[in-house]
């Protein structure tokens, strides 16, 4: 549609020229499915495909008739007999929700150009499905949102929610999360991707408004346990997270993390009692001390002697080391109070019994590997948290190299990328003889 002038001011008719444009601009932005090359295997899965073309599709739409709806009315009567400065701000407003379109699309559009990048994307591919799986517990109380990986500079990951606002207001479609580079490829990006993760999962179980009321009656006695349990209470996104990627990977996760918070001695020493984010120091014997709770093994106590060999506290000022020790003394209890929670969602269940930690048991980890070394189709047809959980417990032994390590989970993201478009294809074809009323074509699960 192409609007017709009227009587105009002049600055009715710069207005209407700049809306046109913007319409002339809005119209070149097309579907990610027109022009994204890459090869099938790196492709996102189909649920998250049509949940961000139809979210933008939408969000384009409303831009537009906004748009047209602003030119009817600088030509209409009221328009015209309006102040300069009134058509002004109200072009204004339409020009930031334009923007807001845009920068939607670019947040979609860095997680996807990746993809044309044949290994990469492949890669990335195998991260989603590994994302999916951490995401699975037992019960299935809540619907799970599909999960886009990409890669990006510096050391840490970071998770746009599922369900959370966009810049514009309108709901994120679907999880997008930015995994480090320079993690690709070891068993520590699934300690990076499973903590993010493990935000989305405490969102959807409602974790943090469930653990808030007990960390606050814990703060009703002496003044030392107000200052420890508000210190916990103020970190508890960040805790729950970490849980989540302890009991899904073991001792993998806090290997990992360490990789991450490996900083100067001033940094991993840092403390703000105002940081969401526990300094690092307790953040490492916190990870080690969730793991001791959920899976028992002398383990926890080599990597946590040596995490203080790394960084040994002596030369702290005598206040931080204080707080640090008060930190320590109740770390204890607040694993079992994360062990044992039992948030309405889960159904009775505690969160130590949906994350089915019994089968990540240290032992059980290294006897999965033996008899994957015999069997190597037993290892392909696992759940890819499962994978990352051997394979870095593999390591953490001493089992297994760096350089074997990145082989086999590069052959993994590989198998579960392939694996994706198999899945797919047999949807689609079980669909499709639904319909038909023909004899639906079992799909075939093992690439081997």
């Amino acid at each position: 549609m192409e609007a017709t002038s009227g009587e105009l001011s002049p600055a009715g008719w710069l207005l209407e020229q700049e809306a046109r444009a913007l319409l002339t601009r809005l119209n070149r932005v097309k579907p990610f499915a027109l022009q994204e090359t890459m090869v099938a295997a790196a492709a996102i899965s189909q649920a998250a495909q049509t949940a961000i073309e139809r979210h933008l599709m939408a969000g384009r739409n409303q831009v537009r008739l906004a748009i047209l709806d602003f030119i009817r009315w600088l030509n209409s009567p009221a328009g015209i007999a309006s102040r300069p400065a009134e058509a002004q701000k109200k072009f204004a407003l339409l020009r930031l929700r334009f923007n807001a379109s845009l920068t939607q699309f670019d947040i979609f559009s860095d997680a996807l150009t990746q993809r044309s990048e044949t290994e990469t994307g492949i890669w990335l591919s195998g991260l989603d499905a590994a994302a999916a799986d951490a995401l699975k517990i037992a019960g299935n109380p809540f619907l799970a949102p599909p999960v886009i990986c990409y890669l990006d500079r510096g050391h840490g990951a970071a998770i746009r929610r599922a369900r959370t606002r966009l810049p514009g207001g309108e709901e994120n479609p679907v999880a997008v999360i930015r995994v480090p580079r320079e993690r690709m490829i070891g068993s520590g990006v699934a300690s990076s991707l499973f903590h993010e993760v493990g935000h989305q999962a405490a969102a959807l179980l409602d974790l943090i408004e469930s653990m808030r009321p007990v960390l606050k009656e814990k703060q009703s006695g002496t003044p030392q346990q107000a200052t420890a349990w508000g210190y916990w209470e103020r970190c508890i996104s960040e805790i729950l997270a970490d849980f989540w990627s302890v009991a899904r990977l073991g001792i993998t996760s806090t290997l990992g993390l360490m990789g991450v918070v490996a900083l100067p001695g001033y940094f991993v020493f840092r403390l703000s009692l105002n940081d969401p984010h526990p300094v690092p120091w307790i953040r490492v014997k916190l990870s080690c001390a969730i793991g001791r709770g959920l899976f028992p093994h002398p383990q926890w106590d080599r990597l946590e002697r040596l995490w203080e060999s790394l960084y040994p506290p002596d030369e702290l000022e005598p206040e931080k080391r204080e707080i640090l020790s008060l930190l320590e003394k109740t770390m204890p209890e607040l694993v079992s109070l994360l062990v044992n929670h039992r948030p309405n969602k889960l159904r009775g269940l505690s969160l130590a019994a949906a994350l089915e930690t019994g089968q990540r048991q240290p032992a059980r980890l290294s006897a999965r590997l033996e008899e994957w070394r015999a069997s190597p189709k037993r290892m392909k047809r696992a759940p890819p948290s499962l994978v990352f959980a051997v394979i870095g417990q593999a390591r953490a032994d001493g089992v297994i190299s760096p350089e074997q390590e990145s082989r086999s989970l590069r052959a993994m993201l590989k198998h579960w990328a392939l694996q994706n478009v198999l899945d797919s294809s047999a949807r689609c074809v079980s669909r499709d003889s639904q319909t038909s009323g023909g004899t639906a074509i079992k799909k075939r699960t093992d690439l081997i």
